[in-house]
């Protein structure tokens, strides 16, 4: 049904509606009929509306200009009341390791053959942090040897000591020896009593020294180590020997690979005895007094590229003696090469160098015990020195080193028959340069520190200037070494 009829339907019921209401006022008469009406219905009325118009622009609104504000923050700590928190707890930890037990002495002793008699005795504080003391004793003598009249006898007695104050280390030793030996094999003629002074050497030693270093702290920029002594010796014929040293160490890091290392010695001698005349026993000698002056220098750079090892620097040295064949300003290189083939396990190095080694009279005498009276003693002067050698591990046990090197001397020491008494050694020197070549082998077998067993060989051809030979000094030396440790108490 269209919409037009719906209207139409809808509009002839509403007027009929409204019909009895009519009547009811006028009635139906002829006076009240109604007149004809047409009504039109218009279906096809198109009803358009006028376009509007429309604004796409955006509206846009600017925000407020910020302005300063001053805000005041209030903190509140609130903690709860301890009494009302009951809360146990266990914490796990990890067991620590118990420190192995130390012993502070030690003694050994024992008796031999030819009424031989031996005992030392360490004696030291036990772990501390603060401070490390002790002393130490021994004796070594021999009634009778193999040889007539060849009886000996050494002792000795040290204490010495170390505190501690942060990352400096401070301490110093005091050490007396008495060392005796008999000149055996002496021809009667000369010495016909045994018993006769002049048939012992006897040396009386004496050392006093004090050390500083800060080695412990490892975080150091610069690490030192020094020290400050003095030496006396004295033997048998009023010959005696003042030395008084220094020695200080340095190493300057200036990056994690890079240092710089600087070594200084310095020392001064003093030495007075009366020579030993022969051949006219109606002259008397003279005292005499020989002092040596000495110092050295050696500033070297050294660093770690990858898995090589390196050191460039020199040796600068004087001495003051006097021997004709003496260089009292020595200038020596100092390089040094390491390189890591495997890691802990096998390492090539090699090098080159010289250095000046000062002579005491107080170290000769702990080397021969049977020097001549008043002997002359010089510095050594080791020269130009050229180096090459292996480190390694064939297991984890078993480690071995190998070296070779050719040394260039000037006053290497010999010692040789004095020619008035053969039991008696005078110092000889070689009147120019002594040229050595050095071969060197070492096996280790090390056991969890246990049981530790090695073995070395060491082998010197000499090229000598003046001397036919190079007395006392052997070429070939091998030697053999063993320990185990027992419950660590017997070792």
């Amino acid at each position: 049904m269209s919409m037009t009829t719906k209207i139409a339907g809808f509009s002839a019921l509403f007027l009929m509606g409204l019909l009895p209401a009519t009547y009811a006022q006028t009635g139906w008469g002829e006076g009240n009929k109604l007149e004809s009406t047409e009504i039109v219905v218009e279906k096809n009325r198109i009803i358009e509306l006028p376009e509007a118009n429309r604004n796409f622009q955006q509206f846009r609104i600017d925000p407020p200009a910020l302005q300063d504000r001053d805000v005041t923050y209030r903190f509140n700590e609130y903690r709860l009341p301890e009494h009302y928190i009951n809360m146990p707890m266990r914490v796990l930890t990890i067991q620590q390791e118990e420190l192995s037990k130390l012993y502070g002495n030690y003694l050994k002793a024992g008796f031999g053959n030819y009424g031989t008699i031996y005992a030392r005795g360490y004696f030291h504080n036990k772990r501390s942090d603060k401070s490390s003391f002790g002393g130490q004793v021994g004796h070594l003598s021999s009634a009778n040897g193999p040889v007539d009249n060849s009886g000996a006898a050494h002792s000795y007695v040290q204490a010495q000591g170390e505190m501690y104050q942060g990352p400096i280390t401070f301490g110093g030793k005091i050490r007396y020896e008495r060392d005796m030996r008999h000149f055996y094999g002496f021809d009667p003629t000369l010495l016909p009593s045994p018993e006769s002074k002049d048939q012992q050497q006897v040396f009386n030693r004496f050392q006093a020294e004090g050390n500083l270093n800060n080695l412990t702290d490892q975080r150091a920029i610069l690490r030192y180590e020094g020290k400050l002594g003095v030496t006396y010796a004295k033997d048998n014929f009023e010959t005696s020997e003042v030395h008084t040293y220094g020695a200080f160490n340095s190493s300057y890091a200036l990056g994690k690979e890079t240092r710089i290392v600087v070594d200084v010695d310095l020392a001064y001698t003093s030495q007075s005895g009366t020579p030993l005349v022969a051949t006219d026993a109606t002259i008397i000698p003279e005292e005499t007094t020989n002092s040596r002056g000495f110092f050295k220098v050696k500033p070297a750079y050294a660093g770690t590229l990858a898995k090589l090892n390196y050191s460039i620097g020199a040796t600068l040295a004087y001495t003051g003696d006097t021997i004709s064949t003496a260089r009292k300003f020595n200038v020596y290189p100092a390089l040094e090469a390491r390189y890591a083939v495997i890691d802990n396990a096998l390492e090539l190095f090699a090098g080159a160098g010289g250095d000046l080694e000062r002579t005491t009279l107080f170290e000769l005498s702990k080397e021969n015990p049977f020097l001549n009276q008043n002997p002359s003693i010089a510095d050594v002067n080791k020269g130009i020195e050229v180096y090459a050698g292996v480190n390694g591990s064939i297991t984890k046990f078993v480690q071995f080193t190998g070296r070779v090197a050719h040394q260039r001397f000037r006053n290497l020491y010999f010692y040789n028959n004095a020619a008035a008494d053969s039991s008696r050694f005078d110092v000889l020197y070689d009147d120019g340069v002594t040229k050595v070549l050095q071969l060197f082998g070492q096996l280790t077998f090390n056991q969890s520190e246990k049981l530790r067993i090695g073995l070395k060989a060491e082998s010197n051809s000499y090229t000598m200037a003046s001397l036919p030979e190079p007395f006392h000094r052997p070429s070939f030396q091998l030697t053999g070494f063993g320990s185990y440790n027992l419950y660590d108490k017997i070792l």
